[in-house]
């Protein structure tokens, strides 16, 4: 009987990208699909002070959300009760001649929304003393941008409301060249991808293999009789796990721990590489060389992840907890049982054969699946036990979290407090006393814009005794004089990129956004932070 030859398989075909993927490919590859996801499920509320409240940065909230919107944010809400002036048209680059007195908020949603069809703009015209008379006036919103100035009782009632539910709050002061914008987190704001460098990622765990990466090592046997094809192609992982297992033959089992110790490591390593290998050298051992120092070292655990451990919400977890929470503590477990994190699994490029390198890689990627599996059956107990009545929590936000479990940071609002501007208006002790113990640390002479723009709430002779300090201070304020709260188009719509930055920060939990005040000056192009 004749043999029968097997049957061809059509692969199948390629799926090309979809029209919204190639629209939106450049920040895709910046906060992927989830961080996307995260954006176009939002509702972004601008508030312009108050139509008899005098000039407001209202040039600055526009370029914020035009910044927004390009990236597709869902939805996003004006709430502005002035109508367009001459002075309006000079600077605001989303009104055009026929807007003028006409309703701002109306003409800037208009113009704005034709930037980017899949986003959804809503306008309320009438004032803040109409529409904000309760809470629930507030609650389709889970980002809040308040252009200064913005009338006490209403910034008041904004940032508590905030404060209640959560909600980040972006405080916005542009006048003149002088420009800042403050941000109010929530009391705890969790952040799993905050996008680390790659290279403080890796996780090789050369200094507590597990089993089956022990075993790799195992089945190479006595390297030193390979032929020199297969020994230039061992994947510098195995020939740093393989000569570990000789220094500590002759250190009584200890690993090379201070920097001397790892350069004789090192001087080990390197002489194991052979000079007369005719396929040229080996850079395998070249690359294990070069990875000593950053590679021989316990499994990592970021200084923000210990903190998540130790805080209440990660001790105390309750049915209301939310998913981060539940899942750290899953995370917390774990580390109490192995003393290590979950496994990333990654690996980086290194000389191998394909043969070698996706053993190597299978080997890290079965181990990561198995953590993700351990952390979940923990999270599936915790979420049977403590009855919980929000949603089911997905194996892939548990995924991500195990992934990136090292990098997690949560930046909290240990005292609530309000933006600074708030908290000066009122005269808060605390804050008042705390600016003229800045000045000293001000290298660069930046608080004074803050303080500028600030100035109606601030002592500016109580910030120092240098006649040198003063005279910075008072140039600041004259500015703010000068401008008489106007804006400048170009100095607002740079500050209008730097806000929408942290914008999207805040939006897709992703990257870690500014902690405090961010000022800018913009006669020296210079901008700093501050924790006011």
């Amino acid at each position: 009987m004749a043999e029968i030859a097997p049957r061809e398989v059509t692969p199948p075909p390629l799926q090309a990208p979809t029209a919204k993927e190639k629209k939106y490919d450049r920040q895709l590859r910046l906060w992927a699909a989830s961080g996307q996801r995260a954006l176009e499920e939002s509702h972004v509320l601008l508030v312009i002070g108050d139509e008899n409240h005098g000039s407001n940065s209202s040039v600055a909230g526009a370029e914020t959300l035009k910044n927004l919107i390009l990236p597709s944010i869902g939805n996003f809400t004006i709430a502005d009760p002035a109508t367009v002036t001459d002075a309006d048209l000079g600077v605001n680059f989303f009104l055009e001649t026929d807007s003028l007195h006409k309703s701002r908020a109306q003409e800037t949603r208009r113009l704005l929304s034709e930037l980017n069809p899949d986003v959804t703009g809503h306008a309320i015209t009438t004032p803040l003393s109409e529409w904000l008379p309760t809470e629930t006036s507030l609650q389709p919103y889970n980002l809040i941008l308040l252009c200064a100035p913005v009338p006490l009782q209403y910034l008041q009632r904004i940032c508590n409301y905030a404060t209640e539910r959560s909600i980040p709050v972006i405080y916005i002061q542009s006048a003149g060249f002088l420009a800042s914008f403050s941000i109010q987190l929530p009391h705890e704001f969790p952040i799993v991808d905050t996008h680390p460098d790659p290279e403080s990622t890796q996780d090789l765990r050369l200094l507590a293999p597990w089993p089956e990466l022990e075993a790799v090592v195992d089945s190479l046997g006595d390297i030193t009789s390979l032929p020199d094809h297969e020994h230039g192609h061992i994947p510098y992982i195995i020939l740093l796990l393989h000569y570990l297992r000789e220094w500590r033959k002759s250190h009584n089992g200890s690993y090379p721990s201070t920097f001397k110790e790892k350069t004789e490591f090192r001087d080990l390593v390197r002489s194991g590489a052979r000079t007369n290998n005719p396929e040229g050298s080996e850079e395998n051992y070249d690359e294990a060389c070069a990875a000593v120092l950053k590679s021989i070292t316990p499994p990592p655990i970021g200084s923000g992840c210990k903190e998540m451990m130790n805080m209440a919400s990660c001790t105390d977890v309750t049915k209301d907890s939310a998913n981060f929470w539940v899942i750290a503590r899953a995370i917390r477990q774990f580390y109490e049982t192995h003393g290590v994190l979950p496994l990333p699994g990654s690996l980086p490029d290194m000389k191998a054969t394909s043969s070698e390198y996706i053993k190597l890689q299978s080997t890290y990627k079965t181990k990561a699946r198995a953590d993700v599996a351990e952390v979940t059956r923990v999270v599936r107990m915790l979420e049977k036990d403590l009855s919980r009545t929000t949603s089911h929590i997905e194996d892939s936000e548990i995924e991500a979290f195990c992934k990136n479990a090292s990098h997690v940071r949560v930046l909290t609002n240990t005292n609530n407090d309000p933006v600074p501007s708030l908290r000066l208006a009122l005269g808060d002790a605390k804050t008042l006393a705390r600016l003229p113990t800045m000045v000293d640390n001000d290298w660069e002479g930046m608080l004074p814009v803050f303080v500028g723009l600030n100035a109606a709430n601030v002592d500016v002779s109580a910030m120092s005794s240098d006649e040198e300090v003063q005279a910075n201070y008072a140039n600041a304020v004259k500015e703010v004089e000068r401008a008489k709260g106007g804006e400048l188009h170009n100095i607002s719509s740079v500050l209008g990129g730097m806000v929408a930055q942290e914008a999207i920060k805040l939006l897709t939990r992703q990257y870690v956004p500014v902690d405090g005040t961010c000022v800018f000056d913009g006669v020296r192009s210079k901008s700093a932070i501050f924790k006011i």
